[in-house]
């Protein structure tokens, strides 16, 4: 590829504390020197510094090469990254007025940045070039895998559409950043809105003692001290739904979750999931794909929207029928109660509860003095960690942090060197966004010579001033669940940054950090961390049996729920363009959710969907990562169970397995196929009857494995 001389453009310079690399340990982020009046110039210039060294990259003089075109173009747009992943954490955790404002903005021209660099025909063309010649490049394995990644990244973002078709992506691409930006903001909003205001506390009998005064607390931060306000968590069911006495109250706080984002004005969601899904379809209809779910999991370990699908639905018969029993079990229970109604949705919980603590003599209260919540972080899921993998944890207090309640770690490798930073936000905030999760203030990559610097997010209630903070057996998974994850970007060893850790498909993702939920129950390491909050006393075996026993209650509800949001993002995603266009208005969106709701062949009348359309975060709101994609929690918990069989079978907790996991997987990012990943930690492919026998839910399907063929649906 010959080109005339041409002068290099330029590349800016820019100013302000995102120009540079921060002077921090691991170039951790300093809070102290940033300020919300910062991001939106440093936006800018990072955007304009990009546009640049790509406008250099695509007019190279110089034959296209390998590191001349698919490394510098790797390693362009420092900046701007280092903008945005500081504000991403920031507005997912710690958002004000300002920062939506921000975001709303810059998220469209973000979208059409990203646009001018995916769809540049000068720029394609040089990496089509060198990946035409990729046979006789002698590339790694890593090497090979980023120019490949490259070019089918491009092509998917449309660099092979005419230029009309082109100018139609850009066009879709800006309008669904503003919709999904303004879905999550409105969400935010919403549940904060939606929350029970209580003036009778009688109404409160049932919780604790401690969730009573926070929820007198947060009454009187909102303004209305003398009452309760007792605010929404992001699912559909909530917490104190498992103990409040007083039916209405309960009835009411399920409504409020169910309806949140459904009663007209400002807060609701429904306009923009309408717009989200017709601007979707109309995107994949671009590409020649039927639907969104086809065109999103090109790049998927399933592959194919069908796969997923019948994955899925080889459970819902048993599922449905384990729903219906245990609905009738409940009802049973409810009438021995001295109750004179049949089980509904927000009553399920508590009476489950019931049941469960009959049936495995079970009393929730009775275990959370056991689970404090530093020592599950710190006796637990660090323990865990260092007995798998051999690494230490040391707290740190002279870093700064963007709210006062959030911990830093140094962590150290096996071999006594640091491996990164690790910081730990536990509590539930009105401006941050529901949910866990994890993500890098900086990601590990060789050829920047940088370390992982993580975060985990979670929303745990907070306990009142002088009040121990326990938590329940949810909430010690949701933490080693979360950590997980934090280990998959800790062990990240590779040269670039767009493959290294959690850089991985959607519906793989999930496996690691699901793996690492079950040494929450492995009693070397539950009996290092549950022990009693005021006497140190390990909680006793009888206890952990009683827990273990019960780890297979209730599944048609707690699996039940994933299995039908899973199916309902689905549904959303197949729509074509046409199908789209007829849901324009909210009342549309309410009745093709209760349609499709309908047709899943489960018991959605007892057992709603984890998450209703109007506030299905994962797959409404930007990023939303997991749009035809939520099957990714039930496609790794089948990946998860098998590798959990694997290591029991080989020997548990020891470091010959958590070295053996992490050299297979946990060390490789993105950097090989995900079978073969697969392949080599457990010798054998992915099998499914592990997951079906834990859920409680085998039979009629041993020995089924998922099929990974090329049809689509």
């Amino acid at each position: 590829m010959d080109r005339p001389a041409t002068a290099t453009p330029a590349i800016p310079e820019g100013t302000g504390y995102f120009a540079s690399d921060s002077t921090l340990p691991l170039r951790a982020p300093d809070f102290t020197k940033i300020s919300d009046a910062d991001f939106k110039p440093a936006f800018e210039q990072g955007m304009a510094i990009q546009q640049a060294e790509v406008a250099a990259i695509a007019g190279n003089p110089a034959a296209p090469t390998f590191e001349n075109t698919i490394v510098a173009l790797e390693r362009s747009g420092k900046m701007l990254s280092r903008v945005g992943i500081v504000f991403g954490a920031l507005t997912g955790a710690n958002t004000n007025d300002t920062l939506d404002a921000i975001d709303a903005e810059i998220s469209p021209r973000l979208a059409a940045h990203s646009d001018a660099i995916n769809l540049n025909p000068e720029l394609f063309a040089r990496v089509k070039a060198v990946y035409d010649q990729r046979a006789s490049l002698n590339l790694d394995t890593e090497d090979a895998k980023l120019l490949e990644e490259t070019y089918k990244g491009m092509v998917h973002a449309g660099a092979q559409l005419t230029p009309a078709q082109k100018e139609q992506v850009k066009a879709i691409n800006t309008r669904l950043s503003t919709a999904t930006t303004n879905f999550g903001q409105t969400l935010t909003q919403a549940t904060k809105d939606a929350a029970l205001v209580i003036a009778d506390q009688a109404r409160l009998a049932g919780l604790s003692d401690a969730d009573i005064e926070a929820a007198k607390k947060a009454a009187t931060e909102r303004g209305v001290p003398g009452k309760a306000v007792v605010a929404l968590q992001n699912t559909t069911q909530q917490p104190a739904l498992a103990t409040l006495k007083d039916r209405a109250t309960r009835e009411a706080l399920f409504d409020a979750s169910w309806n949140r984002a459904e009663k007209g004005g400002a807060n609701d969601t429904r306009a923009l999931v309408a717009e989200i899904v017709q601007l979707r379809a109309q995107k994949a209809a671009l590409f020649g794909d039927p639907d969104w779910a086809t065109y999103q999991m090109w790049d998927r370990m399933a592959k194919n929207p069908r796969t997923a699908l019948d994955f899925m639905q080889q459970m819902v018969p048993a599922l449905e029928a384990t729903q219906r029993r245990d609905a009738a079990a409940l009802n049973a229970e409810i009438k021995a109660s001295g109750g004179n109604f049949t089980v509904k949705p927000w009553d399920w919980a508590m009476y489950a509860d019931k049941l469960k603590a009959k049936k495995f003599a079970l009393d929730e209260d009775a275990v959370k003095p056991y689970f404090e919540m530093k020592r599950v972080l710190e006796d637990g899921v660090f323990f865990a960690a260092n007995k798998l993998y051999g690494l230490s944890f040391k707290q740190r207090t002279d870093l700064p942090v963007y709210n006062p309640d959030v911990w830093t770690y140094d962590v150290t490798d096996r071999d006594g060197s640091q491996l990164g930073i690790f910081y730990f936000d536990p509590f539930q905030r009105d401006n941050k966004r529901g949910g866990a999760w994890m993500s890098n203030f900086v990601e590990q990559s060789k050829i920047e010579g940088t370390k992982p610097v993580i975060y985990n997010v979670h929303n745990i209630p907070k306990a009142p001033e002088g009040q121990p903070q326990l938590i329940s057996f949810d909430w010690v998974e949701t933490m080693f669940h979360e950590f997980g994850h934090a280990l998959h970007g800790f062990f990240a060893n590779q040269k670039y940054e767009s493959l290294s850790g959690t850089a991985t498909a959607r519906d793989f993702v999930e496996y690691p950090s699901q793996v690492n939920e079950m040494w929450a129950s492995y009693p070397e390491v539950l009996a290092n961390y549950a022990r009693h909050y005021k006497t140190g006393e390990p909680i006793p075996q009888a206890l952990i049996d009683k827990i273990q026993a019960a780890s297979k209650f209730d599944q048609g509800y707690q699996f039940g729920e994933t299995v039908e949001a899973a199916l309902l993002d689905m549904k959303w995603h197949a729509l074509t363009p046409q199908q789209a266009a007829a849901i324009n208005t909210p009342e549309a969106v309410s009745a093709f959710e209760a349609k499709a709701l309908g047709e899943l062949g489960l018991a959605v009348d007892l057992v709603p969907p984890r998450y209703r359309t109007s506030y299905f975060r994962h797959i409404f709101s930007d990023p939303a990562g997991y749009s035809a994609g939520y099957y990714s929690y039930l496609w790794t918990q089948m990946l998860d169970r098998d590798s959990r069989k694997w290591f029991m079978d080989h020997g548990g907790l020891t470091r010959e397995n958590g070295d053996h996991f992490r050299a297979t997987v946990l060390s490789q990012g993105g950097t090989q196929d995900y079978f073969d990943m697969y392949r080599k930690f457990s010798g054998h492919e992915p099998d499914v009857q592990p997951m079906l026998e834990a859920l409680g839910l085998s039979g009629g399907n041993e020995g089924t494995v998922p099929s990974t063929g090329d049809e689509t649906n």
